[in-house]
């Protein structure tokens, strides 16, 4: 589904970000990931080619326009071209507003906005001269909010609006601008939780288990694909039927 594609996937160590990666690339797209470190980075090249699958990684400074700048024209000088763009880098909040600090709300924006900026603008002059697809990870919680973290949902409700509003802006020069919007996945966070803690939460769900990796990767795949030439401004949302 995406032969010939140059794809970079922030966040594309571990859970959702990892296995976009291995989607993409067993359809076809030649793939570059990026982490926030070289351990991490490396530690996933490695992974990846126990499956027998090559990709290529970075560990760039995200909210460092220069240097994601300096990264981006050295992959579209090596490929030729950039297709796709997939904003997963992010990270959650959970604590009371009592306990946030300032600074641990700027920490929230900078990776979950800031640096989603820095890689859209970056890519963009590459992507005009044929088209492309940029994918940001939205979450339930930017349509519902939460009852605690509030930097997290505040910093979702952000990525729609700029998935939204830079679909509308960028779809003369056909480039494609989308979010998925994950419910409660099974990413190694919440794979660590204890039953009687995940047990309550399978039983919001309609369809009556919680998303695995894969279930959000396949939705990213669909967006990046030509099956979604017509499709842009969308949060799609992926979270079986969740309401909470």
């Amino acid at each position: 589904m995406l032969s010939g594609k140059v794809a970079i996937i922030t966040g594309g160590t571990r859970g959702i970000g990892l296995e976009t990666v291995k989607v993409f690339k067993l359809n076809g797209a030649d793939v570059v990931l990026l982490g926030s470190k070289k351990e991490s980075v490396d530690k996933a090249i490695e992974t990846l080619k126990k499956e027998k699958i090559d990709v290529e990684g970075y560990y760039p400074n995200l909210n460092n326009p220069d240097e994601v700048k300096e990264m981006i024209k050295k992959i579209h000088d090596k490929y030729g071209h950039i297709d796709i763009l997939v904003n997963n880098a992010g990270v959650s909040a959970k604590d009371s507003i009592d306990n946030t600090t300032y600074e641990d709300f700027v920490k929230i924006m900078d990776i979950n906005i800031n640096a989603m900026f820095n890689m859209t603008k970056e890519v963009i002059p590459y992507m005009k001269e044929n088209g492309g697809v940029i994918l940001n990870t939205s979450s339930m919680v930017s349509i519902y909010g939460q009852p605690s973290g509030v930097g997290y949902p505040t910093s979702k409700f952000a990525v729609n609006g700029f998935t939204k509003s830079l679909a509308r802006e960028l779809a003369p020069f056909n480039i494609r601008v989308n979010a998925v919007a994950p419910g409660i996945t099974k990413t190694d966070m919440v794979a660590s939780l204890p039953e009687e803690m995940i047990a309550p939460l399978v039983k919001t769900i309609p369809l009556g288990r919680i998303g695995e990796p894969r279930d959000i990767a396949n939705a990213f795949l669909f967006l990046a694909s030509d099956l979604a030439s017509y499709i842009t401004g969308v949060i799609l949302s992926v979270d079986g039927a969740a309401r909470s």
